[in-house]
């Protein structure tokens, strides 16, 4: 691996490491809380938590590797914005890593809470998790609560691709691109977003990453049932790997060819 992308690769590493530290650290904190409090289980601070984590993720790795954190991106970029196939590949095994470590450390952090609760899965999406139990009791391995893995999916689909329009615009000079690095926020607040108003159904991954990683850590320290059925690879991996590109190609048809040009 050349020393450049070595170096990309170790940025991909550590903001997708500060992703999920702060994005499920925010799961645990809150998703252990109803074992104090029936009430304290809060939605909203889960999605806040999330948006954060990203803000914080990518100021921090953004000037080194441009901070993708997430397959749905990097695919994307090559598909749509010429980012370079040969990188495609050790990009989104960084972000598995960064992945893996960042749910690692939260397990840490968390770990007298999580095994006196019965180490639930704070880890990833889907059937099982914190939230589909704080909401909607036990779920079966095909849905979440009473949502189908079918409306699931399409939640993720259309999650995902409002998470790259938000991408593509805070980057797009042409549109109302925001300079000063101000763009970081509107990802942010995009991720709050769809977390807000289309994650009820599937738990909102968005990132192949964000989940797959985690996941896989949370089955090494003892969750249970993370791997039954096939929602885990179709829901949260494939259908955002899929809308990634989807994404970008939408907003280049729909926006970036009816921008007026500017002088």
């Amino acid at each position: 691996m050349e020393n450049r992308t070595m170096k990309e690769f170790i940025g991909e590493v550590f903001g997708t490491f500060i992703l999920i530290l702060l994005g499920d650290g925010v799961v645990a904190n809150v998703g252990l809380a109803p074992r104090v409090a029936g009430t304290a289980y809060n939605w909203n601070t889960i999605t806040i938590g999330w948006a954060f984590a990203v803000i914080i993720a990518v100021y921090v790795s953004g000037g080194i590797s441009g901070a993708h954190l997430n397959p749905a991106v990097t695919l994307g970029l090559a598909v749509r914005r010429g980012f370079p196939w040969k990188k495609v590949l050790p990009f989104i095994v960084a972000q598995m890593i960064g992945a893996f470590l960042g749910a690692l450390a939260v397990f840490l952090i968390y770990r007298d809470g999580l095994q006196a609760a019965g180490m639930p899965n704070v880890w990833s999406t889907g059937p099982g998790s914190v939230f589909g139990q704080a909401w909607w009791g036990s779920a079966s391995s095909g849905a979440t609560g009473s949502y189908s893995m079918l409306t699931a999916s399409i939640a993720e689909l259309f999650g995902t691709m409002v998470l790259i329009w938000g991408i593509a615009a805070s980057g797009d000079m042409k549109n109302m691109g925001l300079k000063d690095n101000l763009g970081v926020f509107i990802v942010g607040f995009t991720v709050l977003a769809v977390g807000l108003s289309l994650g009820g159904p599937s738990g909102y991954s968005i990132n192949p990453a964000r989940d797959l990683g985690p996941r896989i850590l949370g089955a090494l320290v003892g969750t249970k049932g993370l791997f039954d059925g096939l929602y885990w690879l179709i829901v949260p991996v494939l259908v955002p790997a899929i809308a990634g590109p989807i994404g970008f190609w939408l907003y280049d048809m729909v926006v970036a060819k009816n921008l007026p040009h500017k002088e």
